[in-house]
């Protein structure tokens, strides 16, 4: 009786409150032989209502063959609003000669996984059934004309643009409704306090003192643990090192063999800060010298705020790790070029005049901080892979469904953050030394910089030599949740490709990588131009991964702890970098700081940065049914329990601590970019 096969199909709509709609509903079922015609699902008092499971009877006029495809399509009701509609899934279930399967004939039921937001405008989309696969493992001619004509119609609506030469491009949109409604999301955080930030705005002059300071702080950080530690050290060498390894900036720091030749220090000056009577060249050879080198600022241009001149410097810092296992800082020179107007900084120098130095690089390491670790390797990193993904991967390859949980929010954030935050008007414009003329020359640089082994944990930590630094705590849990991440994707990939061979007749893998590739980083980036193995594909897939969630984490929401003592992480600085030594007074340093309006609108804009989402997902917890599937239920086990025992361990470990550090803890961290 193939000519007139008969199935029950059931539609449910989610549950959301707000996931009906008024508009008709049309549905036809698609088969390797043909089709069945348009049918209503929704009609008289069969309504698409939030959480409602429709079921209707669809009949074949003629041989259908496999069921492979359905196709659901909304038209817009006279009269009635054109709202969205949530489609959960549809259940079809074939019938026995136009009867419920008896005993003899178990009725299978085949789920077409939908999720997703639909709309009249959009027309036909047709709903897949079966498991992920890949293209050359497509048994159905009409599966893979289905995957090349949703790209086909992702790249019309997904195109690339260039928001800064010599950077990663971004999507091309003119307002985020483009986005649609299942690539946008509305961020809910819990309320900010910033009751005490408020009313400053008209205070253009600097502060008055650090007594001023401290009157300030005691009412924004009286309820911040990590921030009051902050006040009650930050002049301190060893935290200033400390905050180097687990600060909110901890990618800067390097390990080095030899002097830069820029830098204009000899053994003799800093032999009375090493131990023990030990000279510089010991102390190169045994590995015990780190620098901060900010080179990426040198000569960028320095914004205006309210109406004054700041300054940027693009500072040599020297570090030493001493025999009590802490990393000190042992000279500073604020600009890249020796001479006699760059004088080299050092501990024994009047407090002031050290202390003074010590902020400088702080200043630069907020630059770099904002706009390199922060916004290019987290955010326009998750915006890259997204854009890239919806234009090269369809929505059956596995590493579609792997990927976009991580990746999804960077485009409707990135395009905000354009909007506001680096715009016109915005907190970098009105308040940061790196305003709107910097902004593009720092993030070319930056980008210009990036080497595909910085942004892979392991080889990142190990050619910076800080993977064995005592109290490196940012290296110790990053190191532990990429090979959480790491184990967790090998075998994901593992599920698909039986072999090397397998991923490089893939196709859409290689389009994907061939794409990110065009629209980033300089050819000499290190970035693999294809994928060949398995292992290649594991590796930079968790790298996507951790940069967009463990990454962005530590980055993110630890800023505001670090910078609610303002001098600790001034965003500009009013006066010129200082050209000789001269004996400063503490006012004197009082004067190089931020003016009190633009210090309370950057303290702002951070406490709204650091507010986790109400409807915050931690780290592999997924949403989407396809990981609670039969092949993915154990992976994703697997990983939680593996992340859930780190968060574990970090917990203790930092109950034992003095030091907060608690930034990268599993169970802390969102699966993706968030603001």
């Amino acid at each position: 009786m193939a000519s007139c096969q008969e199935f029950e199909v059931t539609v449910h709509t989610s549950p959301g409150p707000t996931c009906g709609t008024f508009s008709r509903l049309w549905l036809n079922l698609i088969g390797s032989q043909g089709e069945t015609p348009p049918i209503s699902v929704s009609e008289g008092d069969r309504r698409l209502l939030p959480g409602s499971s429709l079921p209707v009877r669809v009949r074949g006029a003629g041989p259908l063959g496999r069921l492979v495809l359905v196709r659901l399509r909304l038209e817009a009701r006279a009269g009635f609003p054109d709202l969205n509609w949530h489609c959960s899934r549809v259940e079809v279930r074939e019938l026995a000669g136009g009867q419920e399967a008896g005993p003899e004939r178990d009725p299978q039921v085949q789920v077409f996984l939908c999720e997703r937001w639909l709309r009249p405008a959009e027309g036909d989309v047709e709903l897949r059934s079966g498991k992920l696969c890949l293209l050359q493992d497509e048994t159905e001619e009409k599966l893979k004309q289905q995957r090349l004509k949703q790209l086909q119609l992702q790249q019309k609506l997904i195109r690339w643009r260039r928001f800064v030469d010599g950077a990663p491009q971004c999507v091309d949109l003119s307002s985020l409704s483009e986005l649609g409604p299942n690539l946008s999301y509305s961020h809910k955080s819990p309320a900010a306090n910033v009751h005490y930030l408020t009313g400053f705005a008209d205070r253009l002059e600097a502060w008055s003192s650090f007594a001023e300071l401290e009157a300030f702080f005691a009412h924004v950080g009286h309820q911040n643990r990590t921030a009051g530690f902050v006040k009650a050290h930050w002049m301190e060498d060893w935290y200033f090192g400390y905050q180097c390894l687990n600060g909110c900036n901890p990618l800067m720091l390097r390990q080095i063999r030899l002097l830069p030749p820029n830098l204009s220090v000899t053994s003799d000056m800093l032999r009375p800060f090493l131990s023990g009577g030990s000279s510089l060249e010991q102390e190169l050879e045994r590995g015990d010298v780190y620098l901060l080198d900010f080179e990426v600022l040198d000569g960028v241009p320095a914004n205006a705020v309210n109406g004054q001149q700041t300054y940027l410097c693009a500072p040599l810092c020297l570090l030493h790790l001493n025999r009590q296992g802490q990393l000190v800082p042992i000279a500073i020179q604020l600009q890249q070029t020796p001479g006699l107007q760059n004088p080299v900084f050092l501990p024994s120098d009047p407090g002031c005049d050290w202390l003074l130095a010590k902020i400088w690089v702080r200043c630069a390491d907020f630059q770099c901080h904002q706009l390199a670790s922060h916004y290019l390797r987290t955010h326009m990193l998750g915006e890259l892979c997204c854009v890239a993904t919806l234009r090269q991967l369809p929505e059956p390859h596995p590493l579609h469904q792997l990927l976009m949980p991580h990746v999804r929010t960077s485009l409707q954030i990135n395009f905000q953050a354009r909007m506001s935050l680096l715009a016109a008007n915005g907190v970098f414009d009105k308040a940061a030394g790196s305003g709107l003329e910097a902004l593009p020359v720092l993030l070319s640089r930056a980008s210009d910089r990036i080497r595909y082994e910085s942004l892979c944990v392991p080889d990142d930590l190990k050619q910076r030599g800080v993977d064995q630094l005592p109290q490196s705590y940012y290296a110790q849990d990053a190191l532990r949740v990429w090979g959480a991440l790491h184990r967790f994707v090998v075998s994901w990939v593992d599920l698909y490709y039986s072999g090397d061979d397998e991923v490089r007749l893939d196709s859409e893998l290689q389009h994907w990588i061939t794409d990110i590739n065009a629209h980033s980083f300089k050819h000499s980036s290190g970035f693999p131009p294809s994928l060949q193995t398995k292992a290649e594909v594991s590796t930079f897939v968790t790298m996507i991964i951790f940069s967009c969630s463990a990454l962005h984490a530590a980055v993110n929401f630890s800023q505001l702890d670090f910078a609610l003592w303002m001098p600790n992480t001034p965003a500009a600085m009013r006066r010129p970098p200082p050209q000789a030594k001269r004996s400063l007074a503490e006012d004197d340093v009082v004067s190089f700081l931020p003016d009190v309006s633009s210090s309370c609108r950057v303290l702002t804009a951070l406490t709204l940065l650091s507010q986790p989402a109400i409807h915050f997902v931690p780290l592999c917890h997924y949403r989407e049914a396809v990981f609670r599937g039969h092949a993915h239920r154990g992976l994703v086990a697997a990983v939680q329990a593996e992340l859930q025992a780190i968060s574990d361990d970090i917990t203790e470990r930092n109950s034992q601590l003095e030091l907060p550090y608690p930034y990268l803890c599993p169970s802390r961290v969102e699966n993706s970019v968030a603001i």
